[in-house]
């Protein structure tokens, strides 16, 4: 395993201000980051903080970890291809289309090792309660990803309780994977937070593997794992999460996001962006994210609904939050 990657120092720079929030027209916090944007040839056309250090991409690393269960000999395709990417929202039409995955692969909700959870989504985790729902791991954001790795352990014959095990056969080609796309090795492996390997690159490598899954030779595991999420958005997100906005709305885009505040967008040209928000503060990933494409080049309706954040006093929109740079 990797060594431990050591935390900044007193010396370190600050990282720059990427957002402010807005109350009544005072700033009263301020979200540090740093951005990538890779041009169409893969070089660096412009970076704004620290984007050379390793970081946890968290589920942003998820294409990754799917293309790894097409190279371990599963075959995945449409709808549940792009659930083994999935951050989804725990719709009803995702937590049915875990069941009939592992159903198919005789595998029952028993073998999931990521946690219980509700569904991810505010709105849909209001309704499942309403139902009568419980914690359960089929509603686990991550619990699409989960099945296919363990479909690809039955497959091949390989443990099914240790599948998450950074030493497991699986995650090994998994490995090999995140370190061809991204052109680095991995600096670091922790235990994300569905249990699974977590394994850590720069948000220049980060960038640098999306622009590989957009511009992969058909019918490779990183260009069907491409082609799939972007055929399929809702099941990679959601029907309120901007990853399926952007990857219904403007053809060609690859989009995922990642907890503690990371996303990557790649699109249909090779241009590239990856970013992450130091504190981990979602509110302030769309307003960011949203200048970052702009700044691309993006100008589609959908980039002015993702940046929009309002901040409320009393139930009214009294600020918002910004992009600064």
């Amino acid at each position: 395993m990797s060594q431990p990657v050591m935390a900044p120092t007193a010396d370190t720079p600050s990282a720059p201000v990427l957002a402010e929030v807005v109350r009544s027209g005072f700033v009263e916090g301020r979200h540090r980051g740093s951005v990538v944007l890779l041009a169409a040839d893969g070089s660096v056309e412009w970076a704004i903080g620290d984007v050379t250090s390793p970081v946890y991409p968290r589920s942003a690393n998820k294409p990754m970890q799917a293309a790894g269960v097409l190279r371990s000999g599963l075959d995945l395709a449409g709808e549940r291809l792009a659930l083994a990417a999935a951050s989804h929202s725990g719709e009803p039409f995702h937590r049915a289309l875990v069941r009939a995955m592992l159903d198919e692969h005789g595998l029952t909700p028993d073998h999931l090792r990521c946690p219980p959870a509700l569904p991810l989504d505010q709105q849909e985790q209001e309704a499942y309660l309403a139902a009568g729902g419980r914690r359960d791991r089929v509603a686990m954001n991550c619990s699409g990803k989960h099945t296919a790795m363990l479909a690809a352990a039955a497959l091949r014959g390989w443990p099914l309780d240790s599948y998450r095990d950074p030493e497991h056969p699986l995650q090994r080609i998994i490995r090999t994977v995140v370190e061809e796309v991204a052109g680095e090795p991995v600096a670091a492996v922790g235990v994300d937070g569905c249990g699974a390997p977590l394994m850590a690159i720069s948000l220049t490598g980060l960038a640098r593997a999306f622009r590989s899954f957009v511009l992969a030779e058909p019918g490779t595991p990183e260009r069907r794992v491409a082609d799939a999420m972007r055929a399929h958005p809702d099941h990679v997100a959601g029907a309120r999460r901007h990853d399926t906005w952007l990857m219904r709305e403007i053809p060609g885009v690859l989009s995922k996001v990642g907890a503690e505040a990371v996303q990557a967008v790649a699109l249909p040209d090779g241009r590239s962006l990856a970013l992450k928000i130091d504190d981990g503060g979602a509110r302030a990933l769309g307003p960011v994210l949203a200048r970052a494409l702009r700044l691309a080049g993006v100008t589609e309706p959908v980039v002015d609904r993702i940046g929009r954040t309002p901040v409320l006093g009393g139930g009214v929109e009294v600020g918002k939050v910004r992009a600064v740079f």
